[in-house]
Parts: structure tokens; sequence; C-alpha cells
């Protein structure tokens, strides 16, 4: 039977009715129903009961896989074992202080451990507040004001980075040899978006102009390996290495937001690409599902918060639950855990793909390789996605969207706009499930 958006929408609905129900019951409480809007999917969000290793439960009672793991922080899955008793230790014996403890040290020093390019670290709430405080720290290091940001990266909801994380033809971008600065919302002063140089991602001869000619003012770079808000785009190897060259010649501090990379591998992203930033922005994984964010990289650069010339604090930064959930994730999450991961993503991407370009079906599954990936319906067989702007070129967004709310329906939790990652929980039957329900899905979207 030919799958349309008529057919999916009447099955999402009726599948996750009550979850329905509850959204318009807490519009009344909360605007749009509940507070993370990325969680607009489809028609209304799906409501969570619980969630058990690989998976979520649904308050209509539904099993779902969890291929969304809360956009990549759940890499052990939910309630796995070694955090919970991590959680349970603490809680008797106090979980707020004014004080340190012992183990937001013990985070750093893991940390530390395996990322070659930080030897500090400074904690927060979120990535979201380490991307700003990464950004503070670069403008009292140079004395430098403006930022450089690649069109389609997202760095958080802060005024400063909420510039053309996700722009459209529609807003007016300018030219892609010089894209315009657009704010992501209103509320965002015009003298923000006029202090940010927007930058194009894979195109290393544009960008060299735009930062030289910028070069006074710019006090940061900062960027994704892999983009992953605003559609994921690989960066090519020597565009990476190019980028890293002019920033130090150009005495602009380079940042890499690992926020959601780090996974790709034991030391990161940038170990994959051998490549050192100056700061590095984590979050998400270095938390085990509480709430953390870091900013870590050389000591050079936090001489600027040890003399007093830069001020970050917070009540909960360095919060001994997100620390010790953190400690417990990052020890699970070894290298074999990390390789089982990635061989599961690079099997999803080969087989699916591979099947697609057999049938000619303009559906792909894109990304690094490791275990945060994504699919679309594209306009061709094969089409490369090489920059934000080839996304509103090329992709296919109803069908994309029909895909998303039909693997609903039929016991996964992806997300709309088309990411999705794996946890450490999943079997290689759940790898089979996945990749023969897509082929079905797709199959019955293009015949």
């Amino acid at each position: 039977m030919k799958i349309t958006l008529e057919s999916s929408m009447a099955g999402f609905l009726k599948k996750f009715e009550k979850s329905k129900e509850l959204t318009e019951k807490c519009k009344n409480k909360i605007p749009g129903g509940f507070s993370r809007k990325t969680f607009n999917y489809g028609p209304h969000g799906i409501f969570v009961d619980r969630g058990e290793g690989q998976y979520i439960f649904t308050v209509e009672g539904h099993k779902l896989l969890d291929m969304n793991n809360n956009f990549t922080v759940n890499i052990l899955g939910h309630n796995h074992p070694n955090i919970s008793q991590a959680i349970m230790d603490t809680i008797p014996k106090g979980f707020s202080f004014g004080s340190p403890t012992e183990y937001e040290s013990k985070l750093a020093e893991i940390l530390i451990d395996r990322i070659e390019s930080i030897e500090k670290v400074k904690f927060s709430c979120s990535a979201s507040e380490s991307c700003i405080s990464a950004v503070r720290i670069a403008r009292g290091y140079t004395g430098k004001t403006k930022i450089a940001k690649f069109e389609g990266g997202y760095h958080g909801f802060v005024d400063d980075l909420a510039i053309s994380a996700h722009p459209s033809p529609d807003r007016f971008p300018g030219p892609d040899y010089n894209p315009t600065p657009l704010p992501d919302s209103d509320g965002i002063p015009s003298f923000v978006t006029e202090s940010t140089i927007i930058l194009k991602q894979n195109d290393l001869a544009v960008c060299e102009k735009i930062l030289r000619e910028n070069a006074h003012d710019i006090a940061c770079v900062i960027m994704e390996l892999q983009s992953g808000a605003g559609g994921i785009v690989v960066l090519d190897q020597d565009f990476v290495e190019g980028i890293r060259a002019l920033t130090e010649e150009l005495d602009i501090v380079l940042i890499f937001d690992e926020t959601i990379t780090l996974r790709a591998g034991y030391h990161g992203l940038q170990g994959v690409y051998g490549v050192n930033p100056d700061l590095t922005i984590l979050g998400k994984m270095i938390g085990g599902g509480i709430p953390i964010g870091a900013v870590g990289g050389a000591s050079k650069f936090f001489e600027v918060l040890e003399a007093d010339q830069v001020m970050i604090s917070g009540t909960h930064h360095g919060h001994p639950l997100a620390a010790v959930a953190g400690i417990a994730s990052m020890e699970t999450m070894n290298e074999a855990a990390l390789a089982k991961l990635n061989n599961q993503a690079a099997r999803i991407k080969k087989e699916i793909n591979e099947w697609a370009n057999s049938k000619n079906y303009p559906f792909m599954i894109y990304g690094k390789g490791f275990s945060f990936l994504a699919y679309t319906f594209t306009d061709k067989i094969g089409r490369e996605i090489r920059t934000h702007r080839d996304f509103w070129r090329y992709a296919d967004n109803e069908k994309t969207n029909i895909y998303s709310l039909e693997i609903a329906t039929r016991g996964f939790l992806p997300v709309y706009r088309g990411q999705f990652s794996l946890s450490l929980p999943m079997t290689d039957e759940d790898i089979t499930a996945f990749i023969e329900t897509t082929k079905d899905i797709v199959t019955g979207i293009m015949e």
C-alpha cells in the first residue's frame, strides 16, 4: 500500500492519542505544551512514561526503540545501572553545596586524559552555557569582540550564538560566498547579529577571504566538525586543517563544539581528524543524563579566569550529581564500547545506502559514520550534502516527514528533522529491525 502524508499522520494520531490530549492540556500551563521546542514531533509531542535500556515506554503504553536518546545524551540508554548506582550512592551525602567536591576534579581528570588538546576544564550546567563561556574566554584573551561561526551551526539558544543556525532561502541569507548573519529568533538585539561573522562549510577559499578581512575584530571561530541541529554536514579533512592553520596565523581562538561529537571516538571527533583546537565544548554524554556542560583547553586560555580578568560562575556549576553520573558514563564508554556503537552505525549507513542505490531511491543515511547519523530523502540518488544550504536546495521535506511519522508508529523514536543516535544496550537484532523497517517504509513511500 502506498504510504502518504495523510495515512502516516492518521496512524500517528491514532497511536499517540493520549500524547495529543496531554499536549493540549499542558498548553494551558506551558507554551506549546512542553519546554523542549525540539520535540515538536509532527502534530504534537510523544509523552514518555519511563525508559529502560534502549527503550522508552510512552504514556499510551507503547514500547519504542529510542533512536533519539535525548539528542545523544543517553549513550548508555536509560536507567543504566552504573549511572543509577553512582547517583544513589551520592544522594545520601547531600547533593547541593556551595563548596567544591572531589567528583568535579575526577571528571575533569577523565576529560583531560582522553582529549589531547585539553589541559584544564571549567564546568557549567549545559553545553549552551559552556559555549558562551568559551566565547567570553576568547574575547577576554584576545581583546577582540566578534564571533565567527558556520551557517547551520547550532551552539545553544543564547543571543550571541543563536545566529544563522537555521536559516532558509526565504529569509534572504546572502550569497554562498558571503552569507548574511540572520537571528534565529525575535528578541535578539541587532548589535549581536552585526557582531557575528558567518562562514560557509567546506569552502576554505571563502572562509579564508572572510577571516582575513575581519581578523582584527574576530575573537574566535566556533565550529562543529560534524554539524547537528542544522542538518548533519561532515567537514573535509583538509578544510578542518586549513581552518586550524588560518586561526593560528590570524590570532583567532579556535573552538570545537564537541557536545555531540565526543561520542565519535575515545578522543572525540578531533582525535579522528587529528586536529587540536584551542578550546573544546563538551556536554550531553559527559553528564550521564544529568545537566552539565564544560569548556576545556590549553592552560594559557584559562589564565584570564585565574586572574579574575574574566568572570564565569553559577550556582550549580560542578554539581555533584552531574559529576558522579558523568564519571560513570565516561568510565563505561571505553574504547570497546565506542567501537561497538560505531560498528553498528557503519552497518546502518552501509546497508541502507547500498539498498537505496540498488533500488534507485533518493533516500540516504549520512554522517561521518559514528553513532550519530541522519536520514533524508533528496532530489536524486547519492546526493552529496556538503553545506547547510544543500538541505534547503535538495532535501525532500515532505517525504522525510512521512518517514519520521511512519517509523514512530512502527516502534521507533527518531526525531522529525532526521537525526538519530545509538545507545550501548542496542543489540544487532535492534539494528536489523531498524534497517528492515526503514526499507519497508521507503519502499511504501516510493512505490
